[in-house]
């Protein structure tokens, strides 16, 4: 079960709006309501939920590039195993609108990531995956081809399009979805069904004409 959540972004007002701050979209979005109060701890803001048991939550605040460093501070801390961390991130590999449960495996050039298998020499820990599709001019989150990196940096550091936002809004909600299962059930049992999930649009031809 997973003990700690980590949600992964860039700190600062300039940055909130950024596709790589993802996971920090999702924490508000998920938290709002919630009353859950964040502290500045473990170089980042911490907030617990408890009841039967306590969930740990955690919005690091030394940049990506660092972000495994007060995940692992927080987990020395409670003594939580690495298998029982929840990492949320954006997602260049997946469109926007799509959503993903994963465990382990590759880190895709994703700085966040890197810096979590660095702080707990391994890649094995689990992750929720926010589309964010590849900068390539095509339609806003249909995302780019497969292995390239053609500006990714500021593509990852820039704002949603108004467009893109329309998009994001649902595909948050379905992330907050995933994010409440997978913190209160055996993520290994939720694997099948959301190893990739898109949000569902109406059709053109399904809205009715009045």
């Amino acid at each position: 079960m997973i003990q700690l959540a980590a949600f992964f972004g860039n700190p600062g007002r300039e940055y909130a709006r950024n596709r790589h701050n993802a996971g920090f979209l999702l924490a508000d979005r998920w938290g709002l309501g919630r009353g859950l109060p964040w502290e500045k701890k473990f170089q980042g803001l911490y907030c617990c939920e408890r009841g039967e048991r306590t969930l740990h939550l955690l919005k690091p605040q030394t940049f990506m590039n660092r972000s495994g460093e007060p995940v692992q501070r927080a987990a020395a801390f409670f003594k939580i195993e690495v298998k029982d961390i929840l990492v949320v991130h954006d997602e260049l590999e997946l469109p926007l609108g799509t959503v993903s449960l994963k465990f382990g495996g590759g880190l895709g050039g994703h700085n966040g990531l890197r810096s979590m298998r660095a702080s707990f020499s391994t890649p094995d820990f689990w992750r929720i995956r926010i589309g964010i599709g590849r900068p390539d001019h095509r339609a806003p989150g249909q995302g780019g081809p497969p292995g390239s990196g053609e500006g990714i940096i500021p593509w990852v550091l820039s704002d949603f399009s108004p467009p893109e936002e329309e998009l994001l809004d649902p595909a948050l909600d379905l992330a907050a979805q995933l994010l409440s299962l997978t913190l209160t059930q055996d993520p290994q049992d939720l694997l099948k069904d959301w190893a990739k999930r898109k949000i569902e649009l109406p059709r053109p031809d399904s809205i009715e004409n009045h």
